[in-house]
């Protein structure tokens, strides 16, 4: 197709594209408002890609900026261009990745990019061989530019470009790149490996083939001159040793020796290197490869944990004093709420865990382990960029002290010693930084040195430099299990002191990292705490009036986690009117849709768990905001599921953060929600959030209608035939988190319907019962199910017992491990039941069941009887002979532990 411009309109586009560079806020907005209507011409495309390709005599950056503009047009109006235009673009846009200006090919390289994205690369079925061929070229920019193009597309595609839908063109791709790793333009082979790096993590069949030559010729590029070709190599490297340590094995050492100088380069290509150490470290060979070279290597990574002059710059390391400095919005990470769920608590009798009601759980949402990296946190700053040398440099240091160990400290102990004590404050500030980061690792090696240590860094706190104080309180915390472990006057009271005094210090990053570090202690404190709640609160309080908005989302947080880690000792009026006013104070002063309600939400969801009845005089504007939340996102998301065009989604997050906050009302308020619940329409709104597409919302409306049960079942009876029924459909362990909550609610329900669960047995027995028996199960959820299908046993043991030899043995194992309580106690009862019923069904696992009996610390009077009755019963059915002969098979703890509680 031959096109050609219009002189006046290709003027009166010119001048748009000088007025949009412009940073006058006034001209960009009448700019914008103009390219908007100029879309309604669909030659308007044309024009832009005549600039970008065909108006040489115009300056480059407006060139491509023209071509920015249209990518988003394609971007965003792509589906609707006339076939012809969309021709057009695809064969200019070809054309122009041989320009001479390196920004011009670069731009139509995008281009060419966006619209395989948007139209699929299948139908553009001549693009790959168009730019495979273009490699080829004699002329360098024509080359240059092809592979510009491809390493777009392999970054963008990688799993499109692997598929038989395309005819698997990597098998001629990749044979294609390697021929380039010789080139002799640095620009070419970098692009060559950054292709094929794109292939390896997920093992593409057409590059394992060539794997051998990809890693040979990856070893001759180690030592190019050109920074991103070492740059890509390394990135190569890092990911092999995932995916093909077998191959690397043979070369390990000298690898190790290359990434050791690579991770001292003084630019971004030590970044790549010190990744190696964190990958190198998950791998089984780890200790052995790595020990000879620990004494070179423990050194390098504590030089790059220090500060670097410009990281000082950007973090205003100079500046000590900021309190009074508003906070930019941009500055301020969203936060995600972490859903309700009900979880069991770690047990007595040595780490395994009981359950009893909801744990608002540092779980991701359906991953059972989801650990925040304490890395991430350190240098919060949103100028820094996230992932640093010295935050990579320190997990690094923290992952590798987890491999070796106590052995690491020989090594690293001098250096510590060197650079804790250092006169500069730059170094000192990256010793203590490696100081908290070996904690985890060699905690057992360090407890000697730790009473020393441990004052030196409470002393750190008040360094004249806020940037040693604030490593300093993320170090300590790192320590805080072991400070707790120890008379309290020697260390945790005057570390409590000084942290005290860092919340409130006039440096914004230090008040930060001592309400986080505070935090931490709460949790490993615990009711350690209580004899110095007023003073706590003191100063949290006072923290309110002085804190900027973002560290008073992390004040929240400090404060929730002490209700939960003090739990009813908040109860006192003198501490209620110290804490509560303030908080109230911010909950009436933001906006329905101000997403700070968030953190304030779980803050006072887990104050009103602890406070209990001390919360009532609270509870009912706080309970009818949260009701006014839930039906707010309901309607709006009825309405932009109706109207999709004229309303936009709602953001959930505000109906499952209500939906938690009720949670905890109900929990804490027990039986005095009644009259709240009763006049409200929650039960209609539970309904359909139990109903929704979202995972997390059904998660926290289990977790209320559990609840809710608890507190108060005279208003969820009416609406059980409802309600169960979703249950039932919701035992899917794909959303783990989903289903564990179910299986609790149906627990709690059937002890309070007792028999008339009879009719809903089986819509729920046989997926708990899948549930149990699944190999991939979590333990969390293991306990829950055991627990609901004793209680479901309890209340309906003729409609259970026939079951009972599906699950008995996987029952008996969950709950050995849990502690004595409620919930373990009316599970063992409903097991009773049903062996009393079919006592049959027991027989092949009846070791598992001796197990779980002798599990028991301290059983009530008539439950120790049930459990005895049927010990000494199953000894007569057998006769003395055989269970003499059963009972060999017991470990002598089993034998010794029955012989006592049950006298057998």
């Amino acid at each position: 197709m031959s096109w050609e411009p219009q002189p006046d309109g290709l003027s009166q586009i010119i001048t748009l594209l000088k007025q949009s560079q412009s940073t006058d806020n006034m001209v960009q907005r009448a700019v914008q408002l103009k390219l908007e209507e100029l879309n309604q011409y669909p030659d308007f495309n044309n024009y832009l890609i005549y600039v970008l390709t065909k108006l040489t005599s115009e300056d480059e950056p407006t060139r491509s900026l023209s071509g920015l503009i249209l990518k988003n047009n394609i971007r965003i109006h792509g589906t609707e261009l006339q076939p012809a235009i969309i021709e057009y673009i695809k064969q200019e846009c070809l054309m122009a990745l041989g320009d001479p200006s390196p920004l011009i090919r670069a731009t139509a390289g995008i281009l060419i990019t966006t619209i395989a994205n948007k139209g699929g690369l299948q139908n553009w079925p001549e693009l790959l061989p168009t730019l495979c061929d273009m490699l080829d070229s004699q002329d360098y920019s024509v080359c240059e530019g092809a592979f510009g193009a491809l390493q777009k597309i392999c970054e963008d595609s990688a799993d499109v470009l692997d598929s038989s839908a395309l005819n698997r063109p990597l098998n001629i791709m990749i044979p294609k790149f390697l021929q380039f790793f010789r080139h002799s333009s640095p620009k070419i082979r970098s692009n060559a490996i950054a292709c094929i790096n794109q292939f390896i993590i997920n093992r593409t069949q057409a590059l394992m083939v060539h794997i051998d030559t990809f890693i040979e010729n990856l070893f001759h590029l180690s030592s190019d001159d050109d920074r991103e070709v070492r740059k890509n190599v390394c990135r190569g490297l890092v990911m092999l040793l995932d995916v093909r340590m077998d191959r690397l094995m043979p070369h390990m050492n000298s690898i190790i020796e290359y990434m050791l100088i690579r991770t001292q380069d003084s630019d971004e290509t030590s970044l790549e290197a010190c990744e190696f150490w964190l990958t190198l470290a998950e791998q089984s060979i780890c200790k052995e490869v790595l020990t000879p070279h620990l004494p070179r290597l423990v050194p390098v990574l504590v030089r790059g944990m220090k500060y670097s002059d410009i990281d000082i710059i950007i973090l205003k390391g100079d500046v000590e004093e900021d309190e009074m400095i508003p906070d930019r919005e941009e500055d301020i990470k969203p936060r995600f709420h972490k859903s309700r769920t009900h979880t069991q608590k770690p047990s007595l009798g040595g780490g395994a865990s009981g359950a009893d009601g909801a744990v608002r759980a540092m779980e991701g949402n359906d991953d059972d382990e989801d650990i925040d990296d304490p890395y991430d946190e350190m240098d919060d700053d949103s100028n820094l960029s996230d992932w640093n040398l010295r935050k990579c440099s320190a997990a690094a240091l923290d992952v590798l002290a987890n491999v070796f160990k106590d052995d690491f400290l020989p090594i690293l102990l001098p250096i510590l010693k060197e650079t804790l004590f250092h006169e500069e404050w730059v170094i000192k500030e990256s010793g203590i930084l490696a100081l908290g980061a070996i904690a985890e690792g060699c905690m057992n090696g360090m407890v000697p040195h730790l009473p020393e240590l441990i004052p030196y860094l409470i002393v750190c706190l008040s360094d004249k430099k806020a940037l040693v104080r604030s490593i300093t309180c993320w170090t300590l915390s790192r320590y805080a299990h072991w400070v707790v472990s120890q008379p309290h006057d020697q260390y945790l009271k005057p570390l409590m002191k000084e942290l005290l005094k860092r919340i409130l210090d006039a440096n914004k990053r230090v008040q930060e990292a001592a309400c986080s570090a505070f935090a931490t202690l709460e949790e490993e404190a615990c009711t350690e705490l209580v004899p110095y709640l007023g003073f706590i609160l003191d100063t949290l309080v006072f923290a309110f009036r002085k804190y900027q908005h973002k560290n008073l989302l992390i004040l929240y947080d400090a404060i929730g986690t002490l209700a939960d880690s003090v739990g009813h000792h908040l109860n006192k009026p003198e501490y209620i009117s110290m804490l509560m006013p303030p908080l109230i104070e911010k909950w009436n002063n933001l906006k329905d849709e101000d997403k700070d309600l968030f953190p304030l939400l779980e803050c006072l969801s887990s104050v009103a768990t602890a406070l209990h009845s001390g919360f009532l005089p609270y509870s009912e504007p706080v309970y009818r905001r949260c009701i006014s939340l839930i039906q707010q996102t309901l309607n709006q998301d009825l309405a932009s599921t109706t109207s999709p065009g004229q309303f936009e989604q709602p953001d959930k997050d505000f109906m499952i953060v209500a939906l938690d906050l009720l949670s905890g009302l109900a929990e804490g308020l027990d039986c005095y929600i009644e009259s709240l619940v009763s006049s409200s329409n929650i039960m209609q709104l539970l309904y359909q959030c139990m109903q929704d597409s979202m995972p997390e919302v059904r998660q926290s409306s289990f977790a209320l209608l559990g609840d809710l049960t608890k507190a108060c079942f005279q208003h969820v009876h009416p609406h059980i035939a409802d309600f169960l029924p979703i249950l039932g459909h919701n035992l899917n362990p794909e959303y783990i988190s989903v289903c564990n909550n179910a299986t609790w609610a149906i627990g709690e329900i059937s002890i309070k319907l007792m028999e008339d669960t009879k009719p809903y047995i089986p819509m729920v027995l046989a997926p708990l019962i899948e549930i149990i028996n699944n190999t991939n199960t979590p333990k969390t959820l293991l306990e829950n199910t055991a627990i609901t299908i004793g209680r479901l046993g309890l209340v309906c043991p003729v409609e259970v017992a026939p079951s009972l030899q599906q699950f008995v043995r996987q029952w008996c194992s969950s709950l050995r491990n849990i502690r004595d309580n409620e919930e373990k106690d009316s599970a063992f009862r409903g097991m009773c039941q049903m062996i009393t019923v079919n006592p049959v069904g027991v027989v092949p696992d009846f070791i598992f069941f001796c197990d779980a009996a002798a599990s028991w610390m301290t059983p009530k009077k008539d439950l120790h009887e049930m459990l005895q009755k049927i010990l000494h019963g199953f000894k007569m059915q057998v006769g003395e002979e055989n269970w003499a002969r059963f009972v060999e098979q017991f470990p002598p703890q089993l034998s010794e532990r029955l012989a006592v509680m049950y006298s057998i």
